[in-house]
């Protein structure tokens, strides 16, 4: 349910016009594309982290690979990640509530954050059980959402009349070129569904809970993207579609209107805010157990070993709710430039990461294989795992090309080299520290047992 809540946020309601629009009914094979790339780096997520169950997972794994220098770039480029879009979460889903009560936008964002707070300082039974509540609401919404598309697409509702096949026509409007466009707008939609790894490591049994959402969670947040955009596309002409800027303009909204469901446009903002909320809670999980994890590989400070009497790593959460709060004042009060960059970065830094995933399962996988420890295994290894590492090359090129895009590159190789940089420095100085006082290091084992 983690998986669902990170990856179905408000991107999937308000974004999904974006790719729509830029390709046409053809975005469908652009979900295809970008899909099957997701399934991959996950199926290789999912290979590494049943093997070796970790807080800090691939992270951990791109230290086990390719040294500690790159867990340490791959780790805090993941949690500037977060931190970017945690900030914009809430600034959002403050704004929306804050015209349900004729307030200030960061009033009710405020009240949100001392909530999550609370949430996240108890134990983490308490946590999973928000999220998982979130996630199902979240789940019903679009489950429902499907069920009166299709039945709206045959004409069985009472006065209406099946809708054929006029808005699949033309199926590729702007050729090829709007493909590769739509590619680049859902690219990233699938973001998030890594967080199911973090989680897991602080499960009861942490490799069969990890081999169970791997498998499961993949299949699903396919067939709610595909499901949703086939019935978007069927029922709304893809040239009225763009961006939309409030659930008014949602494509949801619009299809749920065609059914002649009564208040409509309020029920959507009630699910956008649900959606950002989720997103946010799973959000402050994530980043607080990566630092967590850092503490423990000697990449940040070691008071964020230290863990509550319920095991909760307090100060690592505190840590991502200040930096959560930085994130909001930048994006409510700071300069226009330096907020679009860092928030533009974001599909870079998941480009990066997924990059490094399919690196680090190239190289630990013999390593695995030979010590008999594989519980999830990647399909036709090496050839799809080297397919994989193509197409995101590929994707980068793409990137290259599209002006917008551009920049997301530039800002993540940029804060990636100086990243690695650092933690040639970090690490080196940590190893020789951990060499003169016999501190012990943590590796992917101990950083398990710690969060257990």
């Amino acid at each position: 349910m983690m998986g669902l809540g990170s990856a179905i946020g408000a991107g999937l309601f308000l974004g999904t016009g974006v790719g729509i629009r830029a390709a046409g009914p053809a975005v469908l094979f652009s979900y295809i594309v970008a899909g099957v790339i997701v399934v991959f780096v996950m199926r290789m997520l999912g290979e590494l982290a049943a093997a070796r169950p970790a807080s800090g997972t691939f992270a951990t794994y791109a230290k086990m690979a390719m040294g500690p220098w790159a867990g340490f770039a791959t780790g805090w480029l993941y949690w500037f990640m977060l931190i970017m879009v945690m900030g914009a979460e809430i600034t959002g889903a403050g704004a929306i509530m804050g015209t349900w009560f004729g307030v200030e936008g960061w009033i009710p964002g405020l009240l949100c954050v001392i909530l999550f707070t609370v949430v996240n300082l108890f134990s983490v039974r308490g946590f999973g059980e928000f999220e998982y509540w979130f996630s199902f609401v979240k789940v019903a919404v679009i489950v429902f959402f499907l069920v009166v598309g299709v039945l709206l697409i045959f004409g069985f509702l009472p006065g209406h009349e099946p809708v054929g096949a006029d808005n699949f026509t033309p199926f590729v409007p702007n050729g090829i070129s709007g493909i590769a466009a739509g590619l680049l707008a859902v690219a990233f939609a699938f973001g998030g569904i890594e967080i199911v790894t973090i989680a897991a490591a602080e499960s009861e049994k942490p490799s069969e809970a990890i081999t169970a959402a791997v498998r499961a969670v993949v299949w699903r947040i396919s067939l709610f993207y595909l499901g949703s955009v086939l019935v978007i596309t069927a029922l709304l002409n893809f040239t009225t579609l763009d961006d939309a800027q409030g659930a008014a303009d949602s494509p949801f909204t619009r299809v749920l209107a065609m059914a002649d469901i009564p208040g409509v446009v309020g029920f959507m903002e009630v699910i956008i805010v649900l959606a950002l909320l989720s997103a946010f809670n799973a959000q402050i999980y994530g980043t607080s157990r990566l630092t967590f994890s850092f503490a423990h590989q000697g990449n940040a400070p070691r008071v964020f070993r230290k863990v509550s009497a319920q095991k909760v790593p307090t100060a690592a959460v505190i840590c991502s709710l200040v930096f959560a709060f930085i994130s909001v004042g930048l994006q409510v009060w700071g300069p226009d430039n330096l907020i679009n960059i860092l928030f533009n970065a974001v599909g870079g830094c998941l480009l990066v990461i997924w990059f490094i995933i399919v690196l680090s399962e190239l190289k630990l996988r013999p390593q695995l294989e030979a010590e008999g420890s594989l519980k999830v295994r990647m399909w036709a290894w090496p050839t799809l795992p080297v397919i994989t590492l193509v197409a995101l090359v590929g994707l980068a090129v793409l990137m290259l090309f599209d002006e917008t895009a551009r920049d997301q590159v530039a800002t993540v190789a940029v804060a990636f080299t100086a990243l690695s940089l650092l933690g040639l420095f970090v690490t080196r100085r940590h190893a020789r520290k951990v060499a003169q006082n016999g501190d012990e290091p943590a590796d992917a084992a101990a950083d398990a047992a710690s969060a257990q």
